[in-house]
């Protein structure tokens, strides 16, 4: 069997070598500022990949190399990798100023801020770079440095080439996506494990959507912090995965906490690990979880990237999400291959599973890629009713704008269905909706400037009604939901018009 766990290897396997051959092809046929995006499931060894491509990259067009990551352990491991293919490379982290040494390097690894920060200051601060590799393509952040990179290619690796923001999708900023091995085809061969995925139905309601689109933390600490669903999760454990290694993902740091206490009231062998915790007690806790047999490690957004343990037997998703970049991201940590370990366990406590299908399912990139709005709609109106699920989470900052109560004391699927009990039309609820936004946004608009603002500012809640609506009669598809969004707007100002003329 395979060990992902790549540090002394030599060689590259098979499918490596051909994703290698095939993007430097790529780069020779399309020459100078062609941008590609290349998809690889987590645990297919993509460091790997890009590192002994920019071995052959330096070789053939005598140009240097740049690797951006988004956290300071990815860039240790990058740089580790690249020893391994006899390429030396400096990591530019936030002590260096300079660099007067760059003539000694061939490849630099650079964080995201640090050296946007370097480039402010002086854009020749990076010389003779033909090749930008960003690690974890679909973050964001990336985006502010291509600027700086004019003519040179860049290479894009992410397991989900969907951007982490939907107004700014990936094919703005790459030319094309090259998707290497299926999951499913990297099981077959032997190169990941395969999962077994374990579902309890949860109740989701009470969990709010933000503004970013994924379920608030807060209200995912409420849902999940509650007796009940520790009580769901430490049956779940015993029941499927009692005295194996375990890593627990959590939305909040609340949340983890209370699992490592209820995990150590019954004498199970817990730690609890979250982003505030300092260097060292981060290295100790995870040293301590790679030599524990059946350790447990319950943690909150910091193991779902730049961590691999191949030795983890079961994955469990204690929290919910809508991203499906990261439901890949927690499963994948626990798919490394070893040479007793052919399978691994996913325990589901939020109803991922029906909101994005089995962690093996073929996944048509290409389509995520070229059409993203029209690729998750589907797939999370197929799925699951999740507008249903939530309630909408207005940002802190609205409580100081506008009547926020007035506009969470109604519910349109409410008014819709007592519209129909008794005998009317559901159409009505638009007009009741209609007149609660309405009614604030002429509690705090002195004129119909302010309160187009005020509706502007209300978008992101108007859409989330209006999709409530769109379920109740069962016609969702984007081209109505867009339809009913541009009639609520132009009614809505000609209400509020005739309000505003009306005080005056």
């Amino acid at each position: 069997m395979i060990d992902f766990d790549l540090y002394e290897a030599k060689e590259l396997y098979p499918f490596q070598e051909s994703t290698v051959i095939s993007i430097l092809n790529e780069l020779r046929e399309n020459g100078n500022s062609f941008n590609l995006l290349y998809q690889l499931p987590t645990g297919g060894g993509k460091t790997v990949i890009f590192s002994e491509l920019t071995k052959r990259y330096i070789q053939e067009w005598n140009k240097k190399v740049l690797v951006l990551t988004h956290r300071i352990e990815l860039s240790i491991q990058t740089s580790k990798q690249l020893d391994t293919r006899g390429v030396q490379s400096k990591i530019i982290n936030s002590e260096v100023k300079s660099l007067p040494d760059q003539d000694e390097y061939l490849c630099f690894i650079a964080m995201v801020e640090t050296l946007h920060n370097r480039l402010n200051e002086n854009n020749q601060f990076l010389q003779n770079i033909g090749l930008v590799i960003v690690d974890e393509a679909h973050y964001n952040s990336f985006r502010k440095l291509f600027q700086f990179f004019d003519g040179c290619n860049i290479l894009g690796v992410t397991a989900t080439p969907l951007s982490s923001n939907k107004a700014l999708p990936l094919r703005d900023n790459y030319n094309k996506l090259v998707v290497g091995e299926s999951i499913s085809g990297l099981i077959e061969k032997g190169y990941l494990a395969d999962g077994k995925t374990y579902t309890y139905d949860v109740n989701l309601q009470g969990l709010k959507i933000g503004t970013h689109g994924d379920f608030t933390v807060n209200s995912m600490d409420s849902v999940y912090g509650n007796f009940f669903m520790q009580e769901k999760l430490v049956f779940a454990y015993e029941e499927i995965a009692k005295d194996e290694k375990i890593l627990i993902f959590n939305a909040g740091i609340e949340t983890s906490r209370k699992v490592e206490e209820t995990f150590k009231k019954l004498k199970y062998n817990i730690k609890h690990l979250d982003s505030t915790f300092s260097d060292r007690d981060r290295k100790e806790i995870v040293k301590w979880f790679k030599e524990t047999p059946n350790a447990i490690l319950t943690s909150v957004g910091i193991l779902t990237t730049g961590f691999d343990e191949p030795s983890v037997q079961t994955i469990i998703l204690n929290r919910a999400t809508r991203s499906l970049t990261l439901y890949h991201q927690m499963i994948g940590r626990g798919s490394r291959r070893l040479p007793k370990k052919s399978d691994f366990k996913i325990i589901d406590l939020g109803n991922n599973v029906r909101r994005f299908g089995f962690w093996q399912d073929y996944i048509n990139w290409h389509d995520a890629f070229r059409f993203p709005d029209r690729f998750l709609e589907s797939r999370v109106s197929e799925l699951e009713d999740l507008q249903f699920e939530v309630e909408y989470e207005f940002p802190r900052h609205f409580k100081d704008i506008l009547n926020v109560e007035k506009l969470q004391s109604f519910s349109i699927a409410d008014a819709y269905y007592f519209a129909i009990d008794n005998g009317s039309k559901g159409r009505i609820s638009i007009d009741q909706s209609m007149e609660n936004h309405a009614e604030v946004i002429a509690e705090k608009a002195a004129d119909m400037d302010e309160a187009m603002k005020l509706i502007k500012l209300l978008q992101d809640h108007i859409e989330h009604r209006l999709k409530h609506y769109s379920k109740c009669i069962s016609k969702c598809t984007p081209n109505y939901i867009k339809y009913l969004i541009e009639t609520y707007n132009r009614q809505l100002s000609q209400k509020l018009r005739s309000i505003i003329d009306n005080d005056f």
